[in-house]
C-alpha cells in the first residue's frame, strides 16, 4: 500500500515538473523579441557606364543585438550587374543603403568587402555581404527592407535602384538605449530673469549714437551759456 503512494506521489511531482518546465519555456518565448525574416526578390534598375541594365537578386537581410545597437548584414544570392571587360580582384567595391520604417523611419548605410576574386566580363558580379550598424531612436517593431545598391569599379559608378517596391526582408522588435530619446521641455538652464540682456552690434550703435548726442547737446549747451556771459560782461 506504501508503495502504491509512492508511485503516485512521484507521478504527480513528475507531472508538476513538467507544467513547471512548460510554463518556463513559454515564459522565454513571451520574453524573446519577435522576429521574421524573408528572402526577397529585389528587381533592381541600375544606371551603368554603358547603360541601362536590369536583374533581379534575393535578398536576405539578418540582424545580431551587439550591446545597445544591432549589425545588420544583407547578403545577395544572384549577381545584380556585368562588366564589359574583367574586373581585377580587388577592383569594385560594393554599398547599399537598408531602409528602416515602422517605430521610425531611417536609413542605415551598409558597406562590403571589394571583390576577392576577379569578375570576368559580361558576367553578373557577385555582390560579397554588406554590413553596417544600426542604433534604434525609439523601441517597438522596425522592418528593414533593401534600398539603392551602388557598385564602384575602375573608377566608374552604378546605381541599382528597387523597382518592384519589395517587401521587407526583416521584421524585428527592436530597444532604444536608455536616454536616446529626444529631451522635451524649452529650459535653456543659466537663464534666468535677472540676466542682463545682452546687446547686439544694433543696440551698440545706437547707445553710441545717443551718446554722441548728448555730447554735442552738452556742448552746444557749454557754447551758448559761454556767450551769454561774455554779453552780460560786456554790457
Amino acid at each position: 500500500m506504501a508503495e502504491g503512494k509512492t508511485i503516485v506521489s512521484d507521478r504527480k511531482r513528475s507531472t508538476a515538473l513538467a507544467l513547471a518546465s512548460a510554463l518556463a519555456g513559454s515564459a522565454v518565448l513571451l520574453a524573446a523579441p519577435a522576429a521574421r525574416a524573408a528572402v526577397v526578390d529585389v528587381a533592381y534598375d541600375c544606371k551603368t557606364p554603358i547603360g541601362d541594365k536590369s536583374a533581379v537578386s534575393p535578398i536576405d537581410i539578418k540582424a545580431v543585438k551587439e550591446g545597445d545597437a544591432y549589425k545588420l548584414t544583407m547578403s545577395f544570392q544572384k549577381g545584380v550587374s556585368s562588366s564589359p571587360i574583367e574586373l581585377g580582384k580587388g577592383a569594385m567595391t560594393p554599398s547599399a543603403v537598408i531602409l528602416v520604417d515602422g517605430a521610425e523611419k531611417v536609413s542605415v548605410p551598409v558597406a562590403g568587402p571589394p571583390n576577392a576574386e576577379a569578375a570576368p566580363a559580361d558576367t553578373p558580379i557577385k555582390i560579397s555581404d554588406l554590413s553596417g550598424t544600426y542604433t534604434p531612436g525609439k523601441s517597438g517593431k522596425v522592418t528593414f527592407t533593401a534600398g539603392v545598391l551602388t557598385i564602384k569599379a575602375m573608377g566608374t559608378t552604378t546605381t541599382c535602384t528597387p523597382g518592384n517596391s519589395p517587401g521587407p526582408s526583416l521584421d524585428l522588435e527592436v530597444t532604444a538605449p536608455a536616454g536616446s530619446a529626444p529631451q522635451s521641455g524649452g529650459g535653456s538652464g543659466g537663464s534666468g530673469e535677472d540676466t542682463l540682456p545682452q546687446t547686439g552690434p544694433t543696440d551698440s550703435a545706437l547707445a553710441l549714437g545717443t551718446l554722441g548726442a548728448t555730447v554735442l547737446l552738452s556742448g552746444a549747451a557749454g557754447v551758448l551759456w559761454l556767450t551769454r556771459r561774455g554779453q552780460r560782461a560786456r554790457s
